[in-house]
């Protein structure tokens, strides 16, 4: 999940839970340069917008003004949604390190990753508690830091189910939608960004496997998401695919069209190496699509182990068990109903709620300043 969203929801959740539990006050800061005037203006009991000019110096903000504007607020703690604060010790920070990436993949598969390790690192060791969006996460935080185990809590996400549900699409729409996006007939569907740690160099391989099984493979691989580190490469191993129209890119998509393109689709595969949560794979069971992820990282958690599952650097394996699952009907009814129960168990509210729970355990504190 996109760190903007999760702050997004959290805020919102955190506005609406501010008036029934009156035990936490909640500062947010806002500024006439940085803020929208929806924001700005958004007070409640127990839920108060701080105006602070500190936070029209955005690069200085995260170094040090946040604690300078979180004291000047009178706040007990500091909650940020992810490892971009720096801790100075002024007031005790409570962060989110969502995943680890950076440090568990090599430099070529994300790119950037030096900034964000050393950051990250700084956040893991100067923070008074971590959280995180999967026992597989807290377990490789744990580990590549030394952190006492009691520092580091898990908060699963959660997604829009407005957006992704099983309601049906209509045929109009989603006619529009192939004919717009040249999907001729039914489609294998990978979203999420396009970019080199979700794997999908595999994925395009393990498809031409099948092509190459069967002659009249009548599917075509549908990779919608906008393009990210490493899409170069990717674009040039599907170019033959997508000449002949095998193999469509769509780029990024507004929810209206991504939503009944996830509920079209015959099949969602997940190939990522690695992820904190895998929000995509969390949508497709939502939207009632049979779905197959790797048995990597924290996906059989996320999932509940309801899914089928393969080795993502197996190519034939990938290729086997999405011809299995496309071959049988009742499999994919399983798939289907299995993974629409383990996906309403989320909820933002309910991690909204499990998160003021961690930052309320700590020594007693019952004020929040959110960055």
């Amino acid at each position: 999940v996109g760190i903007n969203e999760y702050a997004k929801n959290l805020f919102s959740e955190f506005r609406d839970l501010a008036g029934s539990d009156h035990s936490i006050n909640f500062r947010h800061f806002v500024s006439s340069q940085h803020s929208e005037d929806q924001l700005r203006a958004n007070s409640s009991p127990g839920f108060q917008a701080v105006s602070t000019r500190l936070l029209d110096f955005q690069r200085l903000w995260p170094l040090g003004l946040v604690s300078c504007a979180s004291l000047q607020a009178r706040a007990d703690l500091i909650f940020s949604p992810s490892p971009q604060i720096i801790p100075w010790g002024l007031l005790p920070v409570a962060v989110t390190i969502h995943d680890v990436i950076s440090s568990k993949l090599p430099a070529q598969l994300v790119g950037g990753s030096r900034l964000l390790r050393a950051m990250t690192r700084v956040a893991a060791k100067a923070s008074v508690k971590i959280l995180t969006d999967s026992e597989h996460s807290r377990k490789d935080l744990i580990e590549l830091y030394n952190l006492p185990p009691e520092k580091v809590s898990v908060v699963y996400l959660r997604y829009d189910r407005t957006k992704y549900n099983s309601s049906s699409v209509g045929a109009a729409l989603k006619a529009d939608l192939k004919t717009t996006l040249g999907i001729r007939g039914p489609y294998i569907l990978h979203h999420g960004m396009v970019q080199s740690r979700k794997n999908l160099e595999k994925l395009i391989e393990a498809y031409k496997i099948l092509l190459n099984r069967h002659s009249d493979f009548e599917f075509q691989l549908v990779l919608a998401g906008k393009f990210g580190f490493g899409s170069e490469q990717i674009l040039r191993v599907a170019e033959p695919l997508v000449r002949a129209k095998k193999v469509i890119f769509t780029g990024s998509l507004p929810d209206l069209r991504l939503t009944p393109l996830i509920k079209g689709a015959s099949l969602s595969v997940i190939t990522s190496l690695y992820e904190g949560f895998c929000l995509p794979m969390v949508e497709s069971m939502a939207c009632g699509v049979p779905t197959i992820a790797s048995n990597s990282s924290c996906l059989p958690e996320i999932s509940g182990g309801v899914l089928c599952y393969f080795d993502p650097l197996a190519e034939d394996d990938m290729a086997t068990t999405i011809e299995d699952v496309l071959g049988h009907q009742e499999l994919q009814t399983i798939l289907i109903e299995k993974g629409l129960k383990r996906a309403s168990e989320f909820s933002w509210r309910r991690c909204a709620q499990q998160t003021l729970a961690v930052l309320a355990s700590l020594d007693g504190r019952t004020k929040a300043a959110t960055n």
